[in-house]
């Protein structure tokens, strides 16, 4: 199975991850996620890869945020998806998919357990 990024190329953490696969010679497909943003579903089923809820993932100071009031709204997961999936911003960047492992990997130590596959 091919390895999937969720990229946005404006963030220096999202570009350090595309770079760090492209010295690791992996095979991977880039998703320019706010481009092509995934479905409720699509992000329902990553969120469970990586073992979170959507508000751990979520960037809660993009003005949008603010402006659905996510910090004060309650915590009900498929509100919050639909919401994230509405407004791709919302979702932490980068995303590493490998087989059944996801992560948010926005360090050298994530990325490198995207690559593992754990």
């Amino acid at each position: 199975m091919t390895m999937e990024l969720w990229h946005n190329p404006r963030c220096s953490k999202s570009r350090a991850a595309k770079a760090a696969l492209d010295e690791a010679g992996v095979a991977y497909t880039e998703r320019r996620y706010l481009d092509d943003p995934p479905t409720a579903d699509e992000l329902d089923a990553v969120l469970k890869r990586i073992g979170a809820e959507p508000w751990d993932v979520a960037r809660l100071n993009e003005p949008v945020a603010k402006e659905l009031g996510l910090k004060d709204l309650a915590r009900d997961r498929a509100r919050w998806i639909e919401l994230m999936a509405a407004n791709p911003v919302l979702i932490q960047r980068p995303i590493v998919l490998n087989g059944e492992t996801a992560v948010v990997a926005r360090d050298d130590a994530s990325v490198r357990r995207a690559l593992d596959g754990r």
